[in-house]
């Protein structure tokens, strides 16, 4: 619900014609295959760019905060 919310109250600031257009040719590569294409060779060489990728997300900031809030509800419910 927390991010239901924000979307919904906060998402108007973010989403915009640039992201609009982002999303446009996003979705052309989809159509195209060609994200299909480079996610095929991206795993049949071992994830390379994807493992990088969890790597460096993992040392972000948000990620470190992240672990310590899962980190208090474990056992929760």
């Amino acid at each position: 619900n927390t991010a239901e919310y924000g979307g919904r109250t906060r998402g108007g600031r973010i989403i915009d014609d640039h992201v609009r257009d982002q999303m446009k040719k996003i979705l052309a590569e989809i159509q195209s295959g060609k994200f299909a294409d480079e996610w095929m060779n991206e795993y049949a060489a071992g994830v390379p760019n994807l493992s990088k990728m969890r790597e460096e997300g993992a040392n972000t900031e948000i990620e470190k905060v992240g672990e310590k809030l899962r980190a208090m509800f474990v056992g929760k419910s």
